[in-house]
């Protein structure tokens, strides 16, 4: 047992976002996404049940996002068949993102979600979580300290 870790960080999350170097990109998936598919080329950890934005949050108190970019988050948009679906966790994301990065929204961007399946194809690790809210996938980059 360590003090200070947020419950919802398994050993095994921990293990991968400690071994991410610097440009290394990490998935958050919502429920829907297609997690083991797209991590066949990397890793693929489950957090079953727990919401993408606590585990964002969680993740960010260790996790240093890049700054040598200018959007080292980046959310995956709404496609246009989609565009009257409500997306209250885009804003809990923000929130977060201002909480721990002093570039605030201005390090956040979207990405249309086809490009952000090719993105996904490079990430280090592929993080599927029980998040249900619908467009809820995002691509953290990590920097230095």
């Amino acid at each position: 047992m360590l003090r200070g870790i947020p419950n919802c960080l398994s050993p095994e999350l921990l293990k991968v976002i400690a071994e991410m170097g610097h440009g290394d990109t990490l998935i958050i998936a919502d429920a829907f996404y297609p997690s083991a598919s797209s991590a066949r080329h990397s890793m693929l950890v489950r957090a079953d049940g727990v919401r993408a934005t606590e585990l964002m949050d969680a993740i960010l108190q260790f996790f240093p996002l890049d700054r040598s970019i200018e959007k080292p988050v980046l959310i995956m948009n709404k496609q246009e068949c989609d565009k009257d679906v409500p997306t209250p966790i885009w804003d809990e994301y923000r929130e977060i993102v201002c909480r721990h990065d002093p570039r605030g929204n201005d390090c956040i961007g979207m990405i249309e979600r086809f490009d952000f399946y090719k993105e996904a194809e490079h990430a280090y690790a592929v993080l599927a979580t029980g998040e249900t809210a619908l467009y809820g996938c995002v691509i953290l980059q990590k920097g230095t300290l």
